[in-house]
Parts: C-alpha cells; sequence; structure tokens
C-alpha cells in the first residue's frame, strides 16, 4: 500500500523558513513523482510544484519561485519542501502527493492536481 506521511509543519515569523518532509513507503516502481500542495482555510487546494525522482526535474508554482526548493533524497525515499522568505498568505495545510501515471514533473498536471497518492497533511502557520 503506498503511504506518503508529511512532517514538519509548525508556526513562524514572517521572513522566517520551514523545511517539510514526505516520507514515501509501499512503491512498487522507483519513477514517479511528488507533488506538494497547499490548502488555506475557504479557498481551494492549490499546486505549489512538484519533482521528478526520475530525473529530478522540478516545477514552481510562480507565487513561490524563488523562495521554495522541492529536492529529493532517493536513498530515503524522501522529498523535501524548503520554505524561505516566508508570508503570512503562505499559511496552509501543506500536502505531498504521488503521480504514477506521469512520473516527469508536470506543470499541467499539479494545476490540474492529477496525482494519486496522498498524504493527511500539514500545518503551516506564518504570523506577521
Amino acid at each position: 500500500e503506498v503511504q506518503l506521511v508529511e512532517s514538519g509543519g509548525g508556526m513562524v515569523q514572517a521572513g522566517g523558513s520551514l523545511r517539510l518532509s514526505c516520507a514515501a513507503s509501499g512503491f512498487i516502481s522507483d519513477d514517479y513523482a511528488i507533488g506538494w500542495f497547499r490548502q488555506a482555510p475557504g479557498k481551494e487546494r492549490e499546486g505549489v510544484g512538484c519533482i521528478s525522482r526520475t530525473d529530478l526535474n522540478t516545477y514552481y508554482t510562480d507565487s513561490v519561485k524563488g523562495r521554495f526548493t522541492i529536492s529529493s533524497d532517493n536513498a530515503k525515499n524522501t522529498v523535501y519542501l524548503q520554505m524561505n522568505s516566508l508570508k503570512p498568505e503562505d499559511t496552509a495545510v501543506y500536502y505531498c502527493a504521488a503521480d504514477r501515471l506521469y512520473y516527469y514533473c508536470s506543470a499541467y498536471r499539479v494545476q490540474k492536481r492529477l496525482f494519486d497518492s496522498w498524504g493527511q497533511g500539514t500545518q503551516v502557520t506564518v504570523s506577521s
């Protein structure tokens, strides 16, 4: 059974940093992409970015470019979301998800949330 577990959320002041982790298990193949998403209260879930475990290609939505970095430690089956220069508008529950159908990190698939396995989420709160 595929399982994704996020960790690392918390509360931080504006301008601070957090690193989220997404630990993956139960995958038959090592070829898949991991996406990061977030959902603020009263808003739709939005894509933050993704990384391909196959070629380590990444994609970021415009609002986080230059501030967030996604990386993968394939040996540990863990993907990270390093978040710097955090803003109050980054406050949300952050989710990681796996795309086993197309594993080259597609902006389209992030925007359409075409991922098949999801974690339970971790809360990130940025105070002003």
